[in-house]
């Protein structure tokens, strides 16, 4: 299998290190507010993943965690219940909205979902360990990080530190040994949040993820997955952590998505400039959205817009209709592999899980598979398996019939009963564009 490993930059053939094991780590949600489309998208990517990985024969093991303590999480239950230690309430309500969310788009749940609040002891003996071995500091109740003990730190980024500290934005502390260093442990005031040898605090944000995952899936990875926004400084602090620790390498494969964008722009909530899930939903099936993030390769920039989904509604549509009466036969990639469509097929999925292209195999080839029952089941299969669709017949949206569109069937009809046939054809065509789709009586 190939992947475009964000470490290397190159393709290369995947090998799991224990056999048919696969130890898959994502970093999950800070639940503040109701997920946008940029975290489906990223629950979508991974999801495809863990299907094409699993078709292949590999047993996945797969952690996404919840950052269930955070600034944000804290700031809203203060402006909402007038209590910044009621957090964990406001954290509950959005995780719940974030799997509903994301079981509508027909994600597999994760092996593990774990809340950063409930592993508190996992993550101060990380800390503790990396005290322990002299790459972490302990002042006034905070815990940093000594960034000048990890020689690789900006491996994954490509970036040098030397280049890090004149560029860097950092704001001004005294506490720490070098400007770049960053918190394990936030200190806080007697007896809030959680206790520990260094006093009452709470985790920093980017040690959670590596005390996780060595909970979880060992001190070795083999695939840590993530949007791009999180390389820096989020997952090269995570190899930092737990390269200093362990001493070896962390992941071995670091697969990121790329950005939702809105008028070029990353859709994120500090920009305001996102939908969330739940917003898109009132317009677009779930599954035609999961259809329209399959149709981008996920380390593809993808520039949101409704007149995309829409389209593909009605090739989603038409694939349910194609494959309707078609009864799935599940398939492995060896016997998949013998059949000269099915084995293009695969090649994509193998190259860096290129769904666009695995799809775009499908339809070129469409005639063929209907023409084959055996071809057609395996096809089915694997799009209700690996892709994640259904292929269940989506309810038709209700259109208002405007008054160009009632103009446009007159003219039609009276085309057909005239068997201008392609005057007729030309104003389907119209009244297509404009999402009507009738059905003809005879003439």
């Amino acid at each position: 299998m190939k992947l475009t490993n964000t470490l290397t930059g190159a393709k290369e053939l995947f090998n799991p290190l224990h056999e048919t094991q696969v130890r898959m780590y994502v970093c999950g949600i800070t639940p503040y507010d109701f997920s946008h489309v940029g975290h489906g998208r990223s629950a979508v990517a991974f999801d495809v993943v863990y299907r094409v990985l699993r078709f292949l024969g590999y047993h996945v093991t797969l952690c996404r965690n919840f950052t269930d303590i955070d600034d944000k999480l804290i700031a809203r239950a203060q402006r909402e219940l007038h209590d910044g230690l009621r957090y964990r309430e406001v954290a509950e309500r959005f995780m719940q909205a974030y799997q509903e969310d994301i079981q509508l788009l027909n994600c597999v749940k994760p092996t593990y979902e774990p809340c950063v609040t409930d592993h508190v002891a996992d993550i101060i003996s990380f800390v503790q360990g990396l005290i322990d071995a002299g790459k972490a500091y302990w002042v006034d109740g905070d815990v940093y990080f000594r960034i000048n003990t990890f020689a690789e730190y900006g491996k994954l980024s490509k970036q040098r530190l030397d280049e890090l500290r004149v560029g860097a934005r950092v704001e001004v502390n005294e506490k720490k040994e070098d400007p770049l260093d960053f918190a394990l442990w936030k200190g806080e005031a007697e007896g809030t949040f959680f206790k520990s040898p260094w006093g009452w605090g709470r985790p920093g944000w980017h040690i959670e993820c590596s005390a996780l995952a060595a909970r979880y899936l060992g001190e070795h990875i083999d695939i840590h997955g993530g949007g791009a926004d999180l390389i820096f400084p989020h997952h090269e602090n995570e190899i930092a952590q737990s390269e200093s620790l362990y001493g070896s390498p962390f992941a071995r494969y670091w697969l990121h998505n790329a950005f939702v964008r809105i008028n070029k722009e990353k859709m994120s909530k500090s920009l305001g400039n996102f939908f969330t899930l739940r917003d898109v939903y009132q317009k677009v099936h779930p599954l035609v959205l999961r259809f329209y993030f399959l149709s981008h390769h996920y380390r593809a920039p993808l520039d949101f817009a409704f007149d995309d989904i829409e389209s593909l509604h009605k090739t989603y549509q038409r694939l349910s209709r194609l494959f309707g009466s078609v009864r799935a036969k599940p398939v492995t990639h060896e016997v998949l592999g013998t059949w000269s469509v099915g084995k293009k097929l695969l090649d994509f999925l193998c190259d860096d899980f290129n769904l666009p292209g695995a799809l775009g195999v499908i339809f070129e080839h469409l005639s063929e598979i209907e023409q084959n029952p055996e071809h057609a089941a395996h096809i089915k299969f694997v799009l209700q398996d690996v892709f994640g669709l259904p292929l269940d017949p989506l309810p038709e949206k209700e259109v208002e019939l405007t008054q160009e569109m009632q103009k446009l069937i007159q003219e039609r009809e009276q085309a057909r009963k005239e068997r201008d046939w392609k005057r007729a054809d030309a104003l389907r065509d119209q009244l297509r564009a404009l999402g009507y789709e009738g059905q003809d009586k005879k003439v």
